[in-house]
């Protein structure tokens, strides 16, 4: 993030290190990838990673798209992706089946929305906002409808027309969503998730 030279840039990495915000020891998720301490962190530093090399591919088959695929854009669009996530999980103890059937206490995760109950990546966005940083229209949109199709269920028609607008207009929208998924997906899946490219 510091090597994009962003105005605001110590200032969101102090505001998501205090108070209610834990970006750097959260999850990324409860039940899913990277449901341990860091990996938040680690899923975010993942995305990053597939982002950067997407675009590397991308431009080699589309080197016009160089300015609407900045090297900057895309590391702030795919570290602050899942920022929302910074304030919403809570230590617990469950009971799990163990791998011979027994039931055990576990470390696990609450998820409690009530400090700021606003959508996913429109919750992202605000929060870089708030944090400071001089972000772009572009990054803000990738960040916004990084879930694409998976946020628009709850969403409205109106939702999926301005999803469309927005990859239609910046293909930084594209770029973000599918790392943000082959990280999830592939890199974190049946791992620690603590690969690099």
């Amino acid at each position: 993030m510091k090597s994009t030279g962003r105005e605001g840039v110590d200032d969101l990495i102090e505001y998501l290190d205090e108070g209610r915000n834990h970006f750097f020891t959260a999850p990324a998720s409860v039940n899913h990838h990277l449901n341990n301490d860091g990996g938040l962190l680690q899923h975010s530093l993942n995305v990053c990673h597939a982002a950067l090399k997407l675009r590397e591919l991308t431009l080699t088959m589309r080197p016009d798209l160089e300015s609407q695929l900045t090297r900057d854009s895309v590391i702030i669009a795919s570290l602050l992706h899942d920022i929302c996530k910074a304030d919403i999980y809570r230590p617990t103890r469950r009971k799990r089946k163990d791998a011979t059937g027994l039931w055990v206490e576990v470390d696990s995760y609450d998820v409690d929305y009530s400090n700021f109950p606003m959508g996913h990546g429109e919750k992202s966005a605000i929060m870089a906002l708030w944090a400071g940083l001089d972000i772009t229209q572009e990054e803000l949109l990738a960040i916004r409808w990084h879930m694409t199709a998976w946020d628009l269920p709850m969403q409205s028609v109106e939702a999926g027309k301005s999803l469309n607008t927005a990859r239609d207009l910046h293909p930084l929208c594209s770029l973000v969503q599918l790392a943000d998924g082959i990280a999830a997906n592939l890199v974190e899946f049946g791992t620690d998730g603590k690969e690099n490219f």
